[in-house]
Order: C-alpha cells, then structure tokens, then sequence
C-alpha cells in the first residue's frame, strides 16, 4: 500500500530484453562497489567538507548507474555520460536538481529521499519515463512541462497539498502521492490512461474526480478522512481498491465494479457486510477491526465461490464473549463453516 503502507509496491517493470543482453549492454556501477567498479567514482572532497563526496566519470559509456547513499550534495560531472539511461542518486544529500541537461538519453531518474524543495532543471530530459521524487521537501508538483514521455511518478512522502500540473502527461500509467497533505482529488481527467493510483495517507474527505481514469485496475486511498463509499462507478476496470483506516460506515457504491479481486475494508466504521455478493471475481476481504457483531453478514460473502482469504479478526464477533480480549475459540471454526470455499482465515490459512 502507495504510500509505504499498501500491498504491491512499486516496482520496475520488464523491458523485454533477456539478462544477458542486459548484462552485455549495461554497466552497473554502485556506490557499495567503489574497491573494484568501472565507470564511475564517488570521493571524499577535500576538507572542510569531509562528509561530502564527488561524483567522478570513468567510463562515459555506462548505461546504468547506481550511486545510491554515496554522500553526495551535488549533481555534478556528469556531462560525459550521454548515453545513460537509468541514473539513481538515492540516500543522498542533495538540494537542488541541476546537472542533467546533457543526459538526453535518460529514461529513469531517482533522487529519492534527498533535500529537495523544488522541482526544477528538468526541461531535457525528454525521454524520461520514470522519475521518483518520494521523500523530498517538495510543496509543490511543478517543472514537469517537457517530460510528455512519462509513465511512472513518485511523490511519496512530501509536502504537496495540491494535485496540479500534470495534466499534460497523459502517458502515465502510475501515480503515486501517498503520505502528502492533499486534501481534494483533482486535475486528474485527462490522465486516461492510468491503471495505478496512490493517493493514501493524504487528507481527503471525498471520493471524486476519477469518472474518467476508466483503465484503473489500482486504486488506494488508505488512511484519509472518508466516510462514505462514492465515485467509483466509472472504474468497470477496477481490481484492487483499498479503503483501509478511514471512517467509512457502509459498504456501497460497488455496483459496477464487477472485476475487483482485492477489497480492503480493514479499520472503518462497518458493522455489516453488504452489498458485495455480486462481486464474484473477488478472491481477498480485508474486514478486519471492524463493528460486525452479526455472524448472519458472512451469508453476503457466500455466493462468491472464488473467495479465498476473509480478515475478520478483532471485530465484536471475534471477541471471546466470557473472555473479553481474547479471540472467540470457535470463531475460525464457525467462518469455516459459513464460508467453505475459504483457503485462508486472517494470517493462518486453513486445515
């Protein structure tokens, strides 16, 4: 779960090319293989700054280069390697995104988890189709004009209250903005086709604005301030909503999402199960540390015969009722029972 919190979490898909064609074509330098590494250098500054590194160039034509934690404070002599195409400056201690205007070939950039306040000096980079800005100091989404050739953005972790200016990159497939101070989900239209959204842990109240991201398939809006089930119509494609830790007392608004094989409900105000029966592609409930008290709500879950895992743990009913605390003896037993087809209760699958 976006957002750190949420299952699936990001990675890089497949380019099609074998290992050894990759291995063949690509240099991959890291910081953690300074003693023997060809390509690129990471070395101490001279003092006062002897807790700063600088980025030396030995093999300009290295097409993957990894200079994770290395110290660094600055983008710098860089300009020889014009033929790079994956750049990783993560764990470093940079503030200013400058230095990459001759690296035209560059398709992912990521300068997690620096000092960043701006987003700037990005006008170049053309070919770029990943770029991860998660945990920076950035307020606000700007400077990504030129980059119509982006298909992954990451912004986990920041300072941004506002979705805005990037309704030009109608490419992008993932979105990714969780732990932010976004407060209305908006400026999204035009990005049709996205099939990943990650808006968790911001400080939404409403769910709106998504009647056209008609490709979702991922959609995450854990820990906000929601408290009804809405906007989801629209989202025929969806197959993973998470709506986890918010404040939700009903279970509605699902009607046309009939391909949804994750439903994650967990920590919401819900005291019963309703309304899902219909859903017969869903194969993961996620209730857990709800109200529901009724054993009668699991018949709402029966006529799913694909359903393999129910989280249902600390709701009232699976409270042992002469030890209050402890969980019922009876109760995977007696879900079990009302649900068959189940090949995992909670954390434990079944005998």
């Amino acid at each position: 779960m976006s957002e750190g919190e949420i299952p699936g979490e990001k990675g890089v898909g497949s380019d099609g090319e074998t290992p050894n064609a990759v291995a063949a074509q690509k240099a991959e330098i890291t910081t953690e293989k300074l003693k023997d590494m060809e390509g690129v250098e990471v070395v101490k500054m001279p003092a006062p700054d002897e807790d700063v590194r600088e980025i030396v160039i030995v093999d300009a034509s290295a097409l993957d280069v990894d200079l994770n934690q290395g110290k660094i404070a600055k983008i710098e002599n860089l300009e020889t390697l014009t033929q790079v195409e994956t750049l990783c400056l993560r764990q470093n201690l940079i503030k200013k995104i400058e230095g990459l205007s001759t690296l035209q070939h560059l398709k992912e950039l990521d300068l997690y988890d620096n000092q960043l306040e701006m987003i700037e000096n990005l006008e170049e980079l053309r070919s770029l189709e990943q770029l991860d800005l998660s945990f920076n100091r950035l307020k606000t989404i700007e400077g990504l004009e030129n980059l119509l050739a982006l298909q992954k953005l990451y912004f986990v972790h920041n300072k941004i209250d506002k979705i805005q200016n990037i309704e030009h990159l109608v490419q992008l497939r993932m979105l990714e903005l969780g732990a932010n101070r976004i407060r209305v989900i908006e400026n999204l239209a035009p990005l049709t086709r996205i099939t990943s959204l990650y808006l968790g842990k911001n400080k939404l109240t409403k769910i709106e604005g998504l009647d056209t991201l008609v490709n979702l398939t991922c959609l995450s809006l854990q820990s906000n301030r929601f408290v009804k089930m809405e906007g989801l119509d629209a989202l025929v494609n969806l197959e993973e909503l998470y709506l986890s830790d918010n404040g939700i007392e009903m279970i509605e608004g699902l009607d046309h999402n009939l391909r949804l094989n994750t439903l994650d409900l967990a920590s919401n105000r819900i005291q019963r199960i309703e309304n899902v029966s219909h859903l017969t592609e869903l194969q993961e409930f996620w209730f857990n540390d709800n109200k529901m008290d009724d054993w009668k709500s699991l018949e709402e879950l029966a006529p799913i015969k694909i359903l393999e895992t129910v989280y249902l743990e600390r709701n009232p009913l699976w409270i042992d009722p002469d030890n209050a605390g402890h969980p019922d003896p009876n109760y995977r037993r007696k879900v079990k029972l009302a649900l068959p087809q189940l090949r995992q209760i909670d954390a434990t699958l079944c005998k």
